[in-house]
């Protein structure tokens, strides 16, 4: 991509693990070793189909209706523990992420809009060098709404502080959850299918949310947003 990138919008919101950083096949793996070897036969693909774009309660609800009991006593603490690795390994950025979000005009607002921590966001920004391209446009929903996904709060969030309508936004969702709560938002919503995470099935799951648009890679997202 050449920069500056010419966009159609007032302003771009990124959910960030699966967009931004390929974390959604990471995490989703290591739950699924953990419930296995708990007692509860879990695979990746339905750890992502399960729990993927949740967080904090809803999380852990849904892990306890999936494995029909509450949490193991030292979920939480494997939980930490995968958190702490990769928080001091870091994570790789979506191919084709960086050039992107590099090649948006500098006076674009932008911003971060994710079910992770702002904590989280921001060590793996700095991991990925795109940390200064946000600024303090970084929004969590455990953080700064009372509802997070698939509610559209953190977005009508997010748009409110960049000041711009939300109808003026886009949105770039993978997870259903995600994707759920941006269309209900009102924004234009691109469904991106680009991290690890995503099977041969998971467009067909977002176009069924309602999804404005599908896209592969970060070339189609230029192309759709311009």
């Amino acid at each position: 991509m050449i920069g500056p990138l010419p966009v159609r919008f007032d302003a771009l919101i990124f959910d960030f693990d699966g967009v931004l950083i390929d974390s959604e096949y990471v995490g989703n793996r290591q739950i699924a070793a953990y419930l296995t070897a708990a007692g509860h036969p879990t695979t990746v693909e339905q750890s992502m189909a399960q729990f993927m774009g949740l967080a904090d309660r809803d999380f852990h609800a849904a892990v306890e209706r999936w494995i029909g009991r509450a949490l193991p006593d030292d979920f939480h603490e494997a939980r930490a523990a995968e958190d702490a690795r990769v928080m001091a390994e870091g994570i790789d950025a979506i191919a084709g992420a960086i050039d992107f979000v590099r090649a948006l005009p500098a006076s674009l607002p932008r911003a971060v809009a994710s079910s992770s921590s702002t904590r989280w966001i921001s060590r793996h920004l700095d991991h990925i060098g795109l940390r200064a391209d946000f600024g303090d446009h970084l929004y969590s929903g455990r953080e700064h709404v009372a509802r997070g996904k698939p509610a559209p709060d953190l977005y009508l969030h997010a748009a409110s502080a960049l000041g711009v309508s939300i109808d003026r936004c886009a949105i770039l969702e993978d997870s259903p959850v995600g994707a759920t709560g941006a269309v209900a938002s009102g924004a234009y919503v691109i469904g991106l299918c680009a991290g690890l995470h995503c099977a041969p099935d998971h467009e067909h799951r977002l176009r069924a949310i309602g999804v404005n648009a599908i896209a592969h890679d970060f070339g189609q997202v230029a192309a759709l947003l311009r």
